[in-house]
């Protein structure tokens, strides 16, 4: 990219925070106890209540292909962060719900990102750092109403 345009573009710009908030959020999640969560399995945890969910509601919450979803439910299940249960309001249907390990990690993460945000907040002012996210969600907003 060339820096005399204004330097990387903001999908550019997106990428490198996602990785960089990753990498950080998962290195300080396996020193606490969660070494085999990946993000990709963030991508199903951030997403459960204590009382669970429904496939096909992560995969609209998360945007992912039901599929896609079945197969992380599946590899997070394998390492106990979830079980399947009958829903309640219908025994045809199964709910995701985050086992104990799971609502731990869930804490964990929430409490690790939490923590992010305070840096930023802090490095930024906090005035700055809400007009930033005000922006950004604004940005995202706009651009999903595209697809």
């Amino acid at each position: 990219m060339d820096e005399k345009q204004g330097g990387p573009d903001v999908g550019m710009l997106a990428g490198q925070l996602m990785r960089a908030l990753q990498d950080e959020l998962f290195e300080r999640l396996a020193e606490q106890g969660h070494p085999d969560v990946r993000p990709r399995h963030g991508s199903v945890l951030a997403f459960l209540g204590r009382d669970g969910a429904r496939a096909t509601e992560l995969a609209a919450r998360t945007g992912q292909h039901k599929q896609i979803v079945g197969t992380i439910v599946d590899e997070l299940a394998a390492l106990g962060y979830v079980r399947r249960e009958p829903d309640p309001d219908d025994r045809r249907a199964k709910r995701v719900v985050p086992t104990d390990r799971g609502r731990d990690e869930i804490a964990k993460a929430r409490a690790i990102l939490a923590d992010m945000e305070r840096r930023h907040a802090e490095s930024l002012g906090a005035e700055r750092y809400a007009a930033f996210k005000d922006a950004f969600r604004e940005v995202v907003r706009v651009q999903r109403e595209r697809t």
